[in-house]
């Protein structure tokens, strides 16, 4: 049942939808559909009008209801597998702002966080914003040490709003989940609680200061980009304080052509900065859009904003490595082979069909010049391929692939001849050999020597109880349902394996652990014996574990 004041704000939000023309959405709603006739009926319906695309009024829309509806459409701008082509693409330019609140009401936020007056830690404090976006708005200040810095506000009565248009949101997901034809596949209720999830996040200002001391700390060498350091003695959860960022928008292209920037560079390493924070941190910002950048005076990268950021496992970066590299060698076989391994489609998938299927979307692209191709829409379009083999949704690589359309948008703005695949091929290529190369190899086993140091002395031990155990009956497992008899007898192979496995392995983990010590001499040799009887243990515990037996 729908209280009044939630059936208020969604005859609001109908109103707002009709007006830019989206009848669709409004009837696809079971609830609604008495608004269909009611529409028809609408004197100023009856003569035909040129509309805009669909996804422009979409946009349009959700920036008139205001912030909780923007954030959710950004938020879905990163589920292509959820929308179509032009839908999601135009969601992408949705930007989060907003009207101000009073400066007299963030210097009460400030106040209430501190449990004492403003003056006690700034020197002075400019009530007017400079910034503002739907869960918090800057202003600069200067503290009693002359620092200056930019301090992050929470809205007040933030949580309340987000709280009554989420349950609003709720209420949409289930109407849509029950009566849309697609709502049990969609699984809107999930997607909204996962959005519920983001905006937890930044409503703890403390989380995106945690956010931004990272991202600094690995560009902490880097000349190519800046973060402001985080004063942590003035941050709580709804106040954040930092360096003053100084420098001009990246979006005012005028600005920094007359300061003499080198637009061709600053594009490239605009690149240069995303792959490195994907590929070698795992760790990226995912809203580096044009209000979030600024350049210094030397052409370097400064950056604000960091409640959302995108992390990434040495698995996904591997894989998503061998994806892109191959998709610039246009080696489909490989794309779906890399996608098969990774777990990300079904592992019963034909793997022929769905390296057909990625054919079909990348030959056309690819007809064109490289400076042309979008590779941020290539991968929309290779998600959505990979949909129709039922490729789970990896929330990790749908949120880099947002933020690989804002960079390609944004350095393409800069230098229009960008050209991305030839400026992050070679970064690929490298950061593959150093992570799959004999070099990586080598310094795994350098980094994991003295862990299996640490194990080796338990080795000879574990070992013998094993062998006790197994040989007195302790493992032995009673069967008495004779339907179970067949999986016994595999059970029953299944431990053989497993006798002759963990034999040679402790020999191979030994012998290794013995060969990498290196002292006195007689070890290396040992080592080596000891590495060749486990990789013959262990060869032949596959061999007999594997062999039928009555």
């Amino acid at each position: 049942m729908i209280n009044p004041g939630r059936l208020a704000r969604l005859l609001r939000i109908t109103q707002v939808f009709v007006k830019h023309g989206l009848d669709d959405f409004i009837v696809a709603i079971h609830l609604l559909r008495p608004y269909q006739w009611i529409l028809r009926l609408m004197p100023w319906r009856w003569r035909s009008r040129v509309r805009q695309a669909r996804g422009v009024r979409l946009r349009e829309a959700l920036e008139e209801l205001g912030p909780i509806f923007v954030k959710f459409g950004q938020m879905m701008s990163t589920r292509p597998d959820l929308l179509p082509d032009d839908i999601a693409l135009e969601l992408v330019k949705l930007q989060d702002q907003v009207p101000p609140f009073p400066g007299i009401n963030a210097r009460q936020v400030i106040e209430q966080a501190y449990g004492e007056a403003l003056e006690k830690h700034f020197k002075t404090f400019d009530l007017t914003p400079v910034a503002s976006a739907s869960v918090a708005q800057v202003h600069f200040a200067i503290l009693w040490d002359d620092r200056e810095v930019a301090v992050k506000v929470l809205r007040p009565g933030i949580h309340k709003i987000i709280q009554r248009d989420l349950g609003l949101l709720y209420t949409l997901a289930e109407l849509a989940q029950r009566y849309l034809p697609d709502g049990e596949r969609l699984r809107p209720v999930e997607v909204v609680g996962e959005f519920a999830k983001t905006l937890d996040d930044e409503l703890d200002l403390m989380r995106e200061a945690a956010n931004a001391s990272v991202l600094r700390n690995n560009f902490h060498r880097s000349g190519m980009l800046l973060i402001p350091e985080v004063l942590w003695d003035h941050t709580r959860s709804t106040v954040m304080v930092m360096d003053r960022i100084h420098g001009i928008p990246i979006g005012n292209i005028d600005a920094l052509r007359e300061a003499g920037i080198d637009l061709k560079k600053l594009s490239h390493d605009g690149v240069i900065i995303f792959f490195t924070q994907a590929f070698r941190d795992g760790f990226f910002h995912a809203d580096m859009h044009p209000g979030n950048i600024f350049v210094s005076a030397e052409g370097q990268y400064r950056a604000v904003d960091f409640g959302i950021m995108g992390t990434l496992s040495d698995v996904d970066k591997r894989y998503l490595a061998e994806n892109f590299v191959a998709f610039f060698n246009r080696d489909y076989r490989a794309v779906a082979e890399s996608h098969l391994n990774a777990g990300w489609v079904p592992a019963d998938t034909k793997i022929e069909e769905f390296e057909a299927a990625i054919r079909t979307v990348c030959e056309p692209i690819f007809a064109k010049p490289l400076k042309e191709i979008s590779f941020g829409r290539l991968l929309i379009r290779l998600f959505q391929t990979a949909r129709r083999f039922n490729m789970e949704v990896q929330p990790q690589l749908v949120l880099l692939q947002k933020t690989l359309l804002n960079i390609e948008g944004l350095g393409r703005q800069l230098y229009p001849d960008l050209d991305l695949w030839q400026t992050a091929k070679p970064f690929l290529e490298k950061w593959t050999r150093d992570q799959l190369g004999a070099k990586a190899f080598f310094q795994g086993f350098v980094k994991n020597l003295p862990q299996w140091g640490k194990i080796a002395p338990e080795l000879p031990g574990l070992f013998h109880d094993f062998l006790r155990r197994a040989n007195s009956g302790e493992m032995s497992m009673t069967w008495r349902a004779e339907a179970l008899e067949k999986m016994r007898e595999e059970t029953k192979r299944s431990y053989r394996r497993l006798y002759f496995a963990i034999s040679g392995s402790a020999l191979v983990v030994a012998g290794t652990v013995i060969a990498g010590l290196g002292q006195p001499m007689i070890w290396p040799f040992l080592g080596v014996s000891a590495l060749a009887w486990g990789l013959g243990g262990l060869g032949l515990g596959l061999v007999l574990g594997g062999w039928p037996r009555k």
